[in-house]
């Protein structure tokens, strides 16, 4: 049996979420979200270890269109951003149009609409198709000889056990991201021991975390503006960042002396402080916030050793340098698999052109948002709008809001199908280039997650969310071509 609907959109995270609400208000009705997991929420439904956050305040962490007067912390924790993203999903209803433990198999453009087939065989008929799942949600785990012999609890920050009680154990992490940055300060506090496997060390600075208290809670609930002036406020703020990227002295200055404050503040031991410091640029890799890590490393418990993973057989712990560790349980801290996530899908365009021969030398869509080749797909998140300074969830609603421009446009002028211009994506991604060449990103010294197999900055957007929502703002469909579904002629 074969399903119809106007738009299938693939995840029903943030971007999943948004997509559905813009689009029912530009007048698709008939709608329809997979998700591979039986729940709403993404990152926040996938990542559940012990002191999961965000590192960007809760106000602006949100939803433009729903404003949370609500948040307990400056920084929500993730299972309080999971349960304001099923807050939205009940008042929009949108769990009505969500098909879960539903995992895209493959998608084919037929010349007129997209024939998609799901991993529980069923089929499904779309006009529009969206991607909507996100980059940190698919667990990247080094290849370490002998890695399968470890005899103990063995598992991904994404995938976290629960059932593996740390008390009393030894521990051994493999990485230094932002997730280790979150759990590690939270293990230590049972475990017998950690030892932490760290190649490169990463800039953490503090975060002006706490409670907001339940007055003030109160006092926004009743006054709705009041929320909206704290998101505009924080926006704002957040968009200075943006100089210690573009390696503006005085803030880049700044940024330094927060984290050198914090370093030395909780190591005293000089030896240890410069183990624990970045041998590149800050801001060359993601700049991570947290007022625990530094104290966790500091504690008699705690080990970091500066240095990667060689081996593992056994419960034996080889690092690079040849010392060797012992651990009752592994946790890799190892990231996502960011620059290929979009591209493992099955996802074939016009002239069976596949996502991964259209790819084969980095990812590239115009606007960060279509893919020429492949008529009526919509990519969110996708290359070059990914953030280092500021809500990723600012980026979502410009490109939504973008989306939603064209659909108008297309129903006003009739046109059915439309495919991104090739000419505006090829100097759309050469721009982008040409501004990563100096950026710290990718002269700063590092190797990152930004960066895809050719060492090419794809994922982040170079400039402020200003510049991109004017960008997204003024671009409709001159962006695109139309197509006669029957011809295939534009």
């Amino acid at each position: 049996m074969q399903h119809e609907t106007d738009m299938l959109i693939v995840g029903a995270g943030f971007s999943g979420l948004i997509m559905a609400i813009e689009a029912r208000k530009r007048g698709l009705t008939d709608i329809t979200i997979l998700e591979k997991a039986g729940d709403i929420g993404g990152t926040w439904r996938e990542n559940t270890y012990p002191g999961v956050a965000c590192d960007v305040p809760s106000h602006l962490y949100s939803m433009a269109t729903h404003l949370n007067p609500d948040w307990s912390r400056a920084y929500a924790g993730g299972a309080e951003i999971q349960s304001y993203l099923q807050r939205v999903a009940k008042e929009e209803g949108l769990y009505d149009l969500c098909r879960f433990h539903t995992e895209l198999k493959s998608a084919r453009w037929d010349g007129s609409a997209w024939q998609v087939e799901t991993c529980d065989g069923h089929r499904w008929k779309a006009r529009f198709l969206v991607s909507a799942i996100g980059a940190l949600h698919i667990p990247s785990i080094p290849n370490i000889p002998g890695a399968d012999s470890f005899p103990g609890p063995c598992f991904h920050s994404a995938e976290w056990d629960h059932a593996v009680a740390l008390d009393g154990k030894r521990a051994a992490v493999v990485g230094t991201g932002a997730s280790a940055v979150q759990f590690v300060p939270e293990i230590a506090k049972v475990a017998k021991q950690v030892t932490i496997f760290q190649r490169t060390a990463p800039y953490v600075l503090p975060r002006p975390d706490g409670p907001i208290a339940p007055w003030v809670r109160r006092l926004y609930r009743r006054l709705p503006p009041l929320p909206r002036i704290r998101r505009k406020l924080i926006y704002t703020l957040f968009e200075f960042r943006h100089r210690v990227f573009r390696g503006e002295k005085g803030a880049v200055d700044f940024a330094m002396k927060m984290w050198r404050h914090a370093l030395e503040n909780a190591i005293p031991d000089a030896s240890k402080q410069k183990m624990l410091t970045p041998d590149y640029r800050i801001g060359c890799k993601r700049i991570l916030s947290s007022n625990d890590w530094y104290p966790a490393l500091a504690r008699d418990n705690v080990e970091v050793i500066p240095h990667g993973v060689a081996s593992v057989e056994g419960n034996q712990i080889t690092a690079t340098d040849g010392s060797q560790f012992h651990a009752d349980v592994l946790i890799w801290g190892t990231g996502f698999h960011v620059t290929d996530a979009v591209q493992r899908l099955n996802i074939t365009g016009e002239d069976e052109l596949t996502l991964r021969d259209a790819w084969a030398d980095g990812m590239q869509a115009n606007l960060g948002t279509a893919i020429a080749g492949f008529p009526n797909f919509f990519i969110l998140l996708g290359p070059h709008t990914g953030l280092g300074h500021n809500s990723v969830v600012l980026m979502i609603e410009a490109q939504v809001s973008h989306i939603g421009r064209v659909l108008d446009e297309m129903q006003k002028n009739g046109i059915r199908t439309i495919v991104p211009d090739g000419h505006k994506q090829a100097e759309f991604t050469k721009e982008m280039q040409d501004r990563h060449t100096d950026s710290v990103w990718q002269a700063g010294g590092c190797t990152s997650w930004y960066q895809d197999a050719n060492g090419r900055n794809t994922t982040l957007w170079p400039g402020t969310v200003a510049e991109f929502q004017k960008r997204m703002a003024r671009s409709g469909l001159e962006q695109y071509h139309a197509v006669n579904p029957q011809s295939g002629d534009r």
